[in-house]
């Protein structure tokens, strides 16, 4: 073998990794059409790729392939703020509505040039039409048993055990998404007037609920890589009577939190010995680009965490499909869903679990955290490159958001106002909190690729942001 040729195919993929043309995570093409694409045979590339791993910019992941490696950034992450530990009333700020009025939650640029869907999308859609098809004769005059449809049912409860969490059929509800969810768990486990604890930054969703239902907020401070601090959580339980603990352990918005395995064992403790709910806010739980994360559900002991989730993050927005595994409050969860929903589609629940069965939402989730993981790191690249150096930002391992920390000095609420001028929308901190904190922060979806003019458009967004 020539040393020659397979250090110059060491140079060639080090220069693309270096130059930004081969990403973090991206996968490499298998030993036999590398060896094809640059004519030399499968013991140079092999050679070649040996060498590359020994660098520490290539890895090898059995039965899978070669990728580049996810290498540790040195971004400073946003500081950690600690809100005073007393009951609020919530007011979300009307920005909130204007964001959603664009459909612009996670794009920063809503009117630019969609991606193309997935194969696996598509396949969605026919296994959704087949069910279409059958309903005419089959269930176009029926409702819908109260818990959702069996097959659904059995098909979540067998993703969830892959999670190591073991639940019965029947213990899941089929709702209408993970906001009613939470809607359900905040009805049956409190009233009126009530105290729920929630993580800060929080999501706004949550916020919204707690205004709607008259419930009182006490922001907990949590970091931005750890998630929820359970000794901030017991600080306030010496103060305050807490009927319920929302928290989104997993990919956390807007920060990309987890929560430590330690950390949510000393949230279910507290739970028990204070007699709270804790709501589990489960929506990012598969978008993992590594290791697979546990639910808090599966340390739950007591019979008091209250699961929610959907599959609008993890497949799509337009299907109004969640699921809530209420515990102790399963029945009431029940009754109330036929109070606010009566049913669930049957159509659209007949194709998805069709869909699961086949194996091809495994698929869709494959390509799908590597496509994500792929944008993260595009949306680092261009933040490196266009935006001031002493921004801090997270770099999470799943989900779909990044929270950054912008200048002390720069309110960026009036930044949107600004950027809403060029069609550019982001999602200030202060809708991540009713006690008007994050007025410097803000979150940045990598649910679209930076590229074209959303490219242009963070770079425009680190122009405004170097001379406010």
């Amino acid at each position: 073998m020539s040393i020659h040729i397979y250090q110059d195919l060491v140079h060639f993929f080090s220069a693309k990794i270096s130059d930004g043309i081969l990403l973090p995570g991206d996968k490499l093409p298998s030993i036999r059409s590398l060896a094809k694409q640059h004519d030399v045979s499968k013991n140079t590339v092999i050679r070649a790729l040996m060498e590359l791993e020994k660098k520490a910019l290539i890895e090898a992941r059995p039965q899978v392939g070669y990728f580049v490696c996810i290498t540790a950034k040195e971004a400073k992450v946003p500081k950690q703020l600690y809100p005073k530990l007393v009951p609020n009333e919530v007011s979300v700020p009307a920005i909130f509505y204007d964001i959603m009025a664009r459909s612009a939650a996670f794009d920063i640029l809503p009117k630019a040039t969609q991606q193309q869907p997935s194969t696996h999308l598509v396949e969605l859609n026919r296994h959704l039409s087949r069910a279409l098809r059958d309903s005419v004769h089959n269930k176009s005059m029926y409702y819908d048993s109260p818990l959702g449809l069996a097959s659904l049912r059995q098909q979540i409860k067998d993703r969830y055990r892959m999670r190591e969490l073991t639940l019965n059929v029947d213990d899941f509800c089929i709702t209408s998404g993970c906001q009613h969810s939470l809607f359900l768990a905040l009805l049956v486990t409190c009233k009126p007037g009530d105290n729920v604890a929630v993580e800060s930054p929080a999501f706004y969703g949550v916020l919204q609920l707690l205004e709607q239902l008259k419930l009182n907020v006490i922001e907990v401070s949590a970091s931005s890589v750890t998630g929820l601090d359970p000794l901030e959580l017991e600080k306030a339980l010496s103060n305050w009577q807490i009927k319920a603990c929302i928290v989104t352990p997993t990919f956390a918005t807007p920060t990309g939190a987890t929560m430590p395995d330690a950390a949510k064992k000393q949230l279910i403790n507290l739970a028990n010995s204070h007699d709270f709910a804790v709501i589990e806010d489960d929506i990012y739980g598969e978008l993992s680009f590594a290791k697979v994360v546990t639910p808090i559900k599966a340390l739950d002991t007591q019979q008091r965490v209250i699961l929610c989730s959907s599959f609008s993050k993890s497949l799509s927005r337009d299907l109004r499909i969640g699921w809530i595994a209420a515990g102790r409050w399963h029945n009431d969860v029940v009754r109330l869903k036929l109070t606010s929903q009566l049913a669930s589609c049957q159509t659209q629940q007949q194709g998805l679990a069709s869909f699961i069965s086949s194996g091809g939402y495994r698929r869709h989730l494959d390509y799908f955290t590597r496509t994500l993981e792929h944008q993260r790191e595009q949306l680092l690249i261009a933040l490196t490159k266009y935006w001031p150096r002493q921004i801090r930002y997270t770099v999470p391992q799943g989900g779909i958001a990044l929270w950054l920390e912008l200048d002390a000095n720069l309110d960026t609420v009036k930044l949107y106002q600004e950027t809403i001028k060029d069609n550019i929308v982001i999602t200030p901190g202060v809708l991540f909190s009713s006690a008007n904190f994050y007025q410097n922060y803000i979150r940045l979806s990598f649910n679209h690729a930076t590229v074209g003019k959303r490219e242009k458009a963070i770079k425009r967004l680190g122009q405004l942001i170097k001379n406010s």
